[in-house]
């Protein structure tokens, strides 16, 4: 197969002075840096931006909350210290449970909060930055804790869970955006995957601490979980405070005295630190103002025009088919596996080893990386999903002590999967594609059609496993088998590969209209700036426009 080559058009250099001496010294500096990372192996980049991976993963853990609270809520719903407080009697045998009804409304109600916090981010983070921003949301975060751990019913503890997922969304694109801006491109990956894992250790604390207290009384069984979220804000908030600002967001407020301060608290200390950073500068500020060309004064509009109609819709489902793959079911898993015939603790138990997967499966896909594309792993592990809901949705006509451990098995082997493959590369997908000057406009409306997918997942998924609703019990794989199989035929023709591609390049790509399955083999000169552009000057008479060639 022949390798296209791709250079910058006219249409994306014309705003920006080729004939400056200035703008010429930029440009170098940016292909030196451009070409010094490109050298690094992963020991490397490591050593070279330790102070970088800190930072990142740090600020990533503030979605252990996030996580944490997502199995909390759903796994009360199994618990009979929460059932006995807010359940309702059954008129026919006087059992007491949660109404599918309120577990869809209690699911949704933070899901509700996390949308009008990703449109608050969408502006904070780029108008103030990413410190500013999750400083005030953590204490935010301090305060909304309150509401339910003391609720008196199920209408005010939806309400604190909407008001404590007002943060939750802030965190959940801030911590992928600022990962994915402080570490060169080999390390991108690994930063966002570990977003993932944080998410993932978050629901396996959640779902240790539900086990514990599964023996302790009264309402104290439901409220002590909730309470140790107040572990989290105050640690994270100062680290925020001493954490270098996102270089790429300082660049793009204009503040580039704050940048280079940033990346000289990144870099590592070396004799050529000062130059190197100077040179990493100069390559944000090359990539900055190509991007600028396409999208200056950005708003949420530009994001569905052009080519980023496409890395819209690319962001769009590659974070809806976190749901639709199968993951969905993972939510509800101590009910479902009550369903299925396990018994409470039981439950519980199989849901601790399901969390861990998430940590587990992270550190595989850390071990993958380096050799399998982004695309190949997503699409690969939606497969195999794929396979284990359609037997698990079999399993669900039979009736047997086996089946139902057959059941529990197909689970865990599934979300290990999930953990590998479709969980940690969803991460780097959606923070490469999207342009940078509309990375989090990108990003915040794919986490939002995400946010409402995951409300229609929680009206559906409680009636199809509830015995007092669809009663459908395990045979809801067949289900998510049918969503799985559309979203990994979409990703087919429409998921391209960004493995070891810069954002300089990933934006040549999109722009050249090259098609997702040309993208991995597509040669890309990003800094080949030898094209003829258009340049005006003035004349005797009036306006003249030639072409000069830039060498």
């Amino acid at each position: 197969m022949a390798t296209e080559k791709i250079v910058p058009t006219d249409r994306e250099l014309h705003n920006i002075e080729l004939n400056n001496p200035d703008v010429i010294e930029l440009t170098r500096q940016a292909e030196e840096s451009d070409a010094a990372d490109r050298l690094l192996t992963v020991r490397q980049a490591l050593i070279k931006y330790k102070k970088a991976v800190f930072w990142a993963m740090f600020l990533s853990t503030s979605l252990i909350m996030e996580g944490y609270d997502f199995v909390i809520i759903t796994s009360f719903y199994g618990q009979s210290q929460f059932i006995n407080r807010f359940g309702v009697a059954d008129a026919a045998t006087g059992v007491k449970s949660i109404p599918a009804s309120w577990q869809s409304g209690l699911s949704n109600s933070s899901v509700v909060g996390q949308l009008a916090g990703l449109l608050v981010n969408a502006y904070t983070q780029d108008r103030f930055g990413c410190r500013p921003t999750m400083m005030f949301f953590m204490c935010w975060m301090m305060v909304m804790i309150f509401i339910p751990v003391f609720a008196p019913s199920l209408p005010i503890l939806a309400w604190g869970e909407a008001m404590c997922g007002v943060s939750w969304g802030v965190f959940q694109t801030l911590s992928t955006t600022y990962a994915c801006e402080v570490v060169p491109t080999v390390l991108r990956p690994y930063v966002t995957a570990y977003v993932c894992m944080c998410w993932g250790a978050g629901i396996l604390l959640s779902s240790g601490v539900v086990r514990a207290v599964a023996s302790v009384d009264g309402d104290l069984g439901w409220r002590l979980p909730f309470a140790l979220q107040w572990i989290w804000p105050i640690p994270l908030f100062i680290g925020a405070y001493f954490a270098p600002e996102s270089p790429w967001n300082a660049v793009r407020r204009g503040q580039f005295d704050i940048a280079r301060k940033s990346l000289l608290r990144l870099h590592q200390d070396t004799p050529e630190k000062e130059r190197e950073v100077d040179a990493t500068l100069a390559y944000i500020r090359h990539t900055t103002e190509l991007e600028k060309a396409e999208t200056a004064n950005a708003s949420f509009l530009e994001c569905f025009k052009g080519q980023n109609l496409r890395r819209t819709e690319i962001n769009c489902v590659v974070w809806a088919a976190q749901i639709l793959c199968g993951n969905a079911l993972l939510g509800f898993s101590v009910v479902f596996l009550e369903a299925a015939g396990f018994s409470e603790l039981q439950a519980f138990d199989v849901n601790i080893s399901l969390s861990a997967c998430y940590i587990i499966g992270g550190i595989i896909c850390w071990l993958i990386f380096p050799h399998l594309g982004r695309a190949t792993i997503y699409m690969g592990g939606m497969a195999f999903m794929f396979v284990c809901l359609m037997v698990i949705g079999g399993l669900g006509w039979v009736d047997s002590k086996s089946a139902q451990m057959a059941i529990g098995v197909l689970f865990v082997v599934s979300t290990l999967c999930n953990m590998i493959t479709v969980g940690p590369a969803c991460y780097p997908i959606v923070a490469e594609t999207p342009s940078g000057r509309l990375r989090y406009k990108t990003i915040v409306i794919g986490r939002f059609v995400y946010n409402l997918t995951g409300i229609v997942n929680n009206i559906i998924t409680p009636r199809m496993i509830s015995a007092t609703a669809w009663n459908w019990g395990a045979k809801a794989g067949f289900f998510y088998a049918g969503t799985n199989l559309l979203c990994n035929i979409w990703c087919w023709f429409r998921l391209p590969e960004t493995k070891d591609r810069t954002f300089g390049e990933i934006d040549l790509l999109f722009e050249n209209r090259v098609p997702a399955r040309k993208f991995k083999s597509t040669k890309v000169e990003q800094f080949a700036l030898q094209a003829d552009i258009k340049v005006k000057s003035e004349s005797a008479g009036g306006q003249a426009e030639h072409v000069e060639r830039f060498a």
